[in-house]
């Protein structure tokens, strides 16, 4: 973890010295470590992560309230038909940043979740500031057109959202007769608009992450993307009433506010997002190091407080509904779901008679869990115990940022036999794979012509091999390792290098593991076996992303902001536990 991360650690203080029962019980607060990467970097179980208090929607939501932010709906001009413009601004104590959204009324035919459509029921901005009538007129001429329109620097994220085909009708006409929406239904698909992409970092000429890197509200990751997202949710739901309004008139009601709740924010993820994790080892390390030295920080609490089990106790009811709610007709995640329920219910089953007075209660609990749950049950369990010890994690928020050039610069002066010795450690499952067999090679990870998109094909029946892309780093690591051997262990990394450029990003990998343990992926990324919602699950959980819906084994569907309080009840409400759904809303 960076320097940043270690102030954070040393602000906490040392860790408790052992009373005397512990030392007669024989366990040292000391051993509890962060699990080792060769078992959380698996993509087996990076396909279970869930969310938890470091996810990005949280950290916002918390710093919002904190800080005291105001909202407004500075401009709703929408007509009957749905078409017009609205701005949403968010006002902080040094910045105020606005969503202006373009509603459009698009023909059903029109509608689709695939990167290559052209056109949306919404197109949104995160501008800058409170945007002028001059600047309005700019964005109208240019945010509907996404990839073909032109952004500047005042333009902070660039985003697109359809109407969900099943629920947006139903509400509008629910709502303009005087009736709720059916709650079932509501339950079955839980958003009113599912966004295609949220882009940001200079896509398409919007302002590149250096321009706001300074700024306190944009500490920590995907900040800026997760306030347009929970913008975004804001009018979508101001949207349907206003639609049933002007279908009903003095009939229309507005959604009762439990109900209102429950819609969160869809999106759909495709292959796009998947590289990302191997592009970034700094950052997936500072993600997964925080997340690990939260959970190590619960497992070394000597003893449970009152409230802290009580917390813990009154979220497994709500986690469980969590679960029932959630649906997919993908066979692999009803393959999971049924895996998973029936854990949470032997933990919830287990509980009454567990000793939460022992000492390290919870490192106590972490190890029953790893006996007797299965990976999604665990992964689970974790977020939970991490619930009650928001005073003695949330500050590791602020570690998951990384200066990735800091790990660029090879270090030429290392021996052949040094860098061998770290290939043998780090990437010793890549070097146990028969790379001259067809299987570990199936897949090619190459970029599309038509979109700039990652695609991901198949290396034997598709004529795409010269366009591949460097996304597999343990075949690479292990063309390196035999490589190394051309020269004696004593020589130095420069002159292989020089007779070897192609290793070049291998090289700079396996150095940036040794000092990063969670910066390497320990799978192979081009298996034929290989599942990319993996990938995608496992950065979507760090944005606190919920009810993973695999279309596939390349695209998922989410949830955003579901249960989450909107921007005008945040001051007064919780802005931690929505994430579990209270009982009293999901029955």
């Amino acid at each position: 973890i960076d320097p940043l991360c270690l102030r954070v650690a040393i602000a906490f203080g040392p860790t408790p010295s052992k009373s005397n029962a512990m030392q007669n019980q024989d366990i040292s607060l000391e051993t509890i470590a962060p699990r080792p990467a060769s078992e959380v970097m698996r993509l087996s179980r990076m396909g279970c992560f869930h969310q938890h208090r470091l996810s990005f929607m949280r950290v916002l939501l918390r710093r919002l309230k904190s800080q005291e932010w105001r909202f407004e709906a500075a401009l709703f001009d929408i007509d009957k038909q749905g078409v017009g413009v609205a701005v949403y601004s968010a006002h902080g104590p040094k910045n105020t940043y606005s969503l202006v959204a373009f509603a459009n009324d698009l023909a059903p035919e029109k509608r689709s979740d695939r990167v290559i459509a052209t056109e949306w029921d919404a197109t949104f901005t995160l501008f800058d500031g409170v945007p002028s009538t001059q600047d309005i007129a700019r964005l109208r001429q240019n945010i509907p057109l996404q990839e073909a329109g032109r952004a500047q620097e005042s333009e902070l994220t660039i985003s697109r959202a359809n109407r969900s085909v099943r629920l947006w009708d139903h509400v509008v006409q629910r709502l303009a007769t005087g009736q709720q929406p059916d709650a079932t239904l509501v339950d079955q698909v839980g958003y009113l608009m599912r966004t295609t992409a949220v882009y940001g970092s200079g896509k398409f000429g919007a302002a590149d992450r250096e321009t706001l890197k300074e700024r306190d509200e944009c500490q920590g990751a995907f900040q800026i993307e997760m306030l347009t997202v929970f913008l975004i949710r804001a009018f979508a739901l101001d949207l349907v009433e206003h639609m049933a309004r002007a279908q009903g008139g003095q009939r229309a009601v507005v959604l009762d506010p439990s109900l209102r709740r429950k819609f969160g924010i869809g999106n759909s993820t495709g292959l796009g997002m998947a590289p990302f994790l191997i592009n970034h080892p700094m950052l997936l390390n500072n993600w997964i190091a925080a997340k690990e030295e939260a959970l190590a920080r619960v497992r070394r609490v000597e003893w449970a407080s009152q409230d802290a089990i009580d917390t813990f106790q009154e979220l497994l009811p709500r986690a469980l509904q969590n679960i029932k709610d959630w649906h997919s007709e993908h066979p692999l995640q009803v393959q999971k779901l049924a895996k998973l329920k029936p854990d949470i219910e032997q933990l919830i089953a287990y509980i009454p008679d567990f000793k939460f007075n022992t000492p390290a209660p919870w490192n106590q609990l972490f190890l029953w869990g790893q006996k007797n749950l299965g990976q999604d049950g665990q992964e689970l369990l974790i977020s939970l115990m991490m619930e009650p010890y928001g005073d003695l994690i949330d500050g590791l928020s602020s570690c998951m940022t990384a200066d990735e050039l800091t790990g660029f610069r090879i270090d030429g002066t290392m021996s052949i036999g040094r860098l061998k010795a770290l290939c043998e450690m780090i990437y010793d499952w890549a070097l146990e794979i028969d790379w001259a067999q067809k299987q570990p090679n199936s897949r090619a990870w190459y970029v599309s012509c038509e979109k700039l998109e990652p695609r991901l094909g198949e290396r034997f029946d598709e004529d795409i091999a010269e366009f591949e892309q460097p996304l597999q780093p343990g075949r690479d690591a292990a063309r390196l390792y035999k490589d190394l051997d051309s020269m004696p262990d004593t020589a130095q990394v420069a002159e292989f290098l020089m007779a070897h450029p192609e290793h070049r990003h291998s090289v700079r990998r396996c150095q940036l593991a040794a000092r990063c343990d969670y910066a390497e992926i320990r799978d192979n990324t081009i298996d034929a076996e290989m599942l990319p919602i993996d990938l995608l699950r496992a950065k979507l959980s760090f944005f606190g992303a919920t009810h993973f819906d695999p279309r596939s084994d390349r695209w998922v569907r989410i949830n955003m902001f579901r249960m989450a309080p909107f921007p005008h009840e945040l001051a007064q409400s919780d802005p931690d536990h929505w994430t579990y759904p209270p009982l009293s809303a999901a029955e």
